[in-house]
């Protein structure tokens, strides 16, 4: 499980977070800055965790940027570093509208 408290320590300094390609293309996509994941990390919290993720543990973090639009981002945490690999804008056709809890799928 990741602390948030454990990843704020490391991103602290800049040069330890790494952004996925795919991310780069997502944020540019999506028109999302960089430094909204920045101050995510530092502001956002934690919402669900994926421990047994392929490389490392990973985490989704949602933060309300100042514009007051929700971001979620997914990361994980390894070798000392934070891996930024996905960005996106939730909506409400998926999440609760506190962006916090995914709304049931109907079965």
């Amino acid at each position: 499980m990741i602390d948030i408290k454990d990843l704020q320590a490391i991103a602290a300094d800049r040069s330890n977070i790494e952004v996925s390609a795919h991310t780069l293309v997502r944020l540019k996509e999506r028109k999302i800055k960089l430094a909204d994941i920045y101050k995510g990390i530092d502001n956002g919290i934690i919402i669900e965790q994926y421990p047994d993720d392929k490389y490392f543990p990973s985490c989704l973090i949602l933060h309300f940027r100042t514009n007051g639009k929700p971001l979620h981002f997914v990361c994980s945490m390894g070798n000392n570093k934070v891996y930024i690999i996905t960005v996106y804008e939730p909506d409400l056709k998926h999440w609760e509208d506190n962006y916090m809890n995914r709304k049931e799928t109907p079965k």
